[in-house]
């Protein structure tokens, strides 16, 4: 855990990763429960939905179970819900309360209050008087929960919302609502309006606790705590509370001073890493080559103390310029018979055993399709390890077009249709009928599915991949028909060690990346992480080198790099080709995010700034760069 410092204008503590913040702040509330419970005193709770909270309600019900806690005394008051929405719907927040929390916990009913999405509109004024009124007769609210949406808002106070408002009907901002989007199957299902507590109503709390995790929250976070009080960030109205603490996962606080130039802060530790960003910040400062800075440029931007230590700038320069170019490699398996000293890879073994693993049946090639046909053709045998099925990401419409391919395929040929017919018409007829916002049926998801699948076989024919090596691991966490995932559980994680023991690889690709709009680049990455912890012990695992790629969302910065590997103008157009075989990605995907580019285009000029940035720094000009990251440098 790590303190706030004089750039946050509130008190903020950053902890390793979203569980050990959760449960500092489950523990903070249930301190709070069982001091009132004692005195006799009902415990007034603002509650929060999403994402961000879900683990401090696990810990919550496991302090209930195991420890007795009780929450008889408790009154809660939510923040928001959708409008219009019925509360049986899979997005309203009274079922998102229910299966969350209130299901598993001692909380009498008449002491849960979450707004009603179900009024007719001229009830919704009065409601919302009468919603404030309860807090108050409730005795105020003690403790607020609050998440932060990359809006900067807090409950559904968009931009634009004043600090005195009160619980009324709002208008969702469009990036709120492509957010919500792979909850509702599209952005146009989401609702246009929410039913939200106000700025003020949140102010009235005795304390706020504000909890953010995830790199697609840095920017927003950094805005509220060192930006000004602004109506267009709402959250920034914080800094008028008088007890609000901030609680963050060392992913959302990437974009403070103290995480991205902490020199700026006080003294530092000048690890290696740590010299290496700071050189390649002041590079893009001063907008010059590693190899110009000059000691001027070091003092005159806040790097004395580094120069001090560890100069002059012509000595740190060239220690800098030399780590970077030494991640720069065609060879990603190795460079057989080669002096590997100051490569980021081994020479031997040669060939290589190579495991790519993909959350989705794509990642691969979008992230790092040049790599994987580079491995190929060097001669190493590479397998692809699909996690997910990947079938939430397919349109209603490709389904149908493809049951209707597989029907008429068999009248084509004049087949019995027998159990295909039967299962394509009820698929078909389940479409019908369906709302944009119900869940996929087994038939529906398997048929996404394969259809997943198939484009993913395409792919990984094009890069060279035979089919025995292609495994399809269908992660059960994932196969919900919604975008609310299950937890992970053994079977998850064994289906990854199964893998691992049959390819007992000497090299591991994975996806490091965290800022997904769906959540299931964390949950993968986190089923490797405890998939290792099984193997760890196992002397092929010993000799394995895994590396991180990125995906659609983010690339890796550049200090962060280990190993660099070019593609030249034809590799990078290969790589293209690879991901235009995953065609129902193509042209509009169904999660694209807040990134309106196609998914191709964001890799294609993702990786060209790669580039750009190391020709930048005065390294050798390429046409694009692919960048990994070793595990043992990650926070994972």
């Amino acid at each position: 855990m790590a303190d706030s410092n004089a750039y946050e204008c509130l008190s903020t503590d950053v902890y390793e990763n979203p569980d050990e913040a959760s449960e500092f702040v489950a523990q903070q509330i249930v301190n709070l429960i069982q001091k009132n419970n004692e005195n006799g005193e009902p415990t007034v709770l603002g509650l929060a939905t999403g994402s961000t909270p879900i683990r401090v309600y696990d810990e919550l019900i496991r302090h209930h179970r195991e420890e007795g806690v009780s929450f008889k005394n408790v009154i809660t008051f939510n923040l928001d819900e959708y409008y219009p929405i019925e509360p049986t719907a899979v997005q309203s927040y009274v079922r998102f309360m229910d299966e969350n929390l209130f299901n598993h916990i001692d909380i009498k009913e008449e002491h849960i209050h979450i707004p009603d999405g179900t009024l007719n509109r001229d009830e919704v004024g009065e409601y919302c008087r009468r919603y404030e009124e309860k807090i108050r007769d409730a005795g105020g609210l003690d403790l607020q929960l609050l998440g932060i949406g990359r809006t900067g808002h807090i409950g559904f106070n968009e931009p634009g919302s004043v600090k005195n408002t009160r619980t009324r009907l709002v208008t969702l901002d469009q990036l709120t609502r492509k957010d919500a989007a792979p909850d509702f199957y599209g952005e146009e299902n989401v609702p246009r309006q929410a039913i939200t507590m106000g700025i003020g109503t949140i102010l009235d709390a005795k304390k706020i606790i504000l909890m953010a995790w995830g790199e697609h929250k840095a920017d927003i976070v950094a805005r509220t705590l060192e930006g000004e009080i602004s109506e267009q960030v709402p959250a920034t109205y914080l800094q008028d509370h008088t007890d609000t603490q901030v609680i963050l996962d060392q992913a959302a606080a990437l974009e403070l001073t103290r995480e991205k130039t902490p020199w700026l802060v006080g003294e530092c530790d000048w690890s290696e890493q740590l010299i290496k960003k700071a050189v390649v910040w002041l590079s893009d400062m001063c907008q010059k080559p590693v190899l110009k800075l000059t000691d001027e440029d070091y003092n005159e931007n806040g790097l004395s103390d580094l120069l001090t230590r560890e100069g002059p700038a012509y000595d740190i320069n060239l220690a800098v310029f030399n780590q970077i170019q030494h991640t720069i490699t065609g060879w990603p398996g190795g460079k057989p018979s080669a002096d590997d000293t100051n490569r980021p890879e081994r020479s031997a073994p040669f060939p290589k055993k190579v495991l790519v693993f993909s959350p989705h049946p794509d990642d691969d090639a979008f992230s790092m399709g040049g790599t994987l046909m580079r491995l190929v053709e060097h001669g190493h045998e590479v397998d692809v390890a699909y996690q997910t099925s990947g079938s939430n990401g397919v349109y209603d419409e490709e389904a149908i077009r493809f049951a209707d391919f597989v029907m008429d395929y068999h009248t084509a040929f004049g087949m019995e249709t027998g159990g295909v017919q039967k299962v394509f018409s009820e698929v078909k007829k389940y479409l019908s009928q369906k709302s944009q916002v119900d869940a996929d049926t087994d038939e529906l998801r398997k048929i996404k599915g394969l259809i997943r699948a198939g484009e993913a076989k395409a792919a990984c024919r094009y890069m060279g991949i035979p089919q025995d090596r292609m495994h399809f691991l269908n992660m059960p966490f994932y196969e919900t028909g919604g975008s609310r995932k299950k937890p992970l559980s053994e079977d998850d994680i064994d289906l990854i060690v199964s893998l691992l023991r049959e390819v007992q690889p000497h090299q591991i690709y994975a996806a490091g990346d965290l800022s997904d709009p769906h959540g299931t680049h964390r949950i993968c990455l986190e089923a490797l992480k405890r998939a290792f912890k099984k193997v760890k012990d196992e002397s092929w695992f010993n000799d394995c080198y895994i590396w991180l790629y990125r995906g659609a969302w983010q690339e890796w910065e550049i200090h962060e790099i280990r190993m660099a590997v070019p593609l030249s103008p034809g590799e990078l157009s290969r790589k293209r080709n690879a991901i235009f075989k995953h065609k129902s990605q193509k042209d509009r995907p169904l999660y694209p995010g807040n990134d309106s580019r196609e998914f191709w285009e964001r890799v294609d000029q993702r990786n060209r700034g790669t580039a750009d940035s190391y020709d930048a720094l005065g390294l050798a000009e390429y046409e694009a760069i692919e960048g990994f990251v070793r595990w043992n440098d990650f926070n994972a």
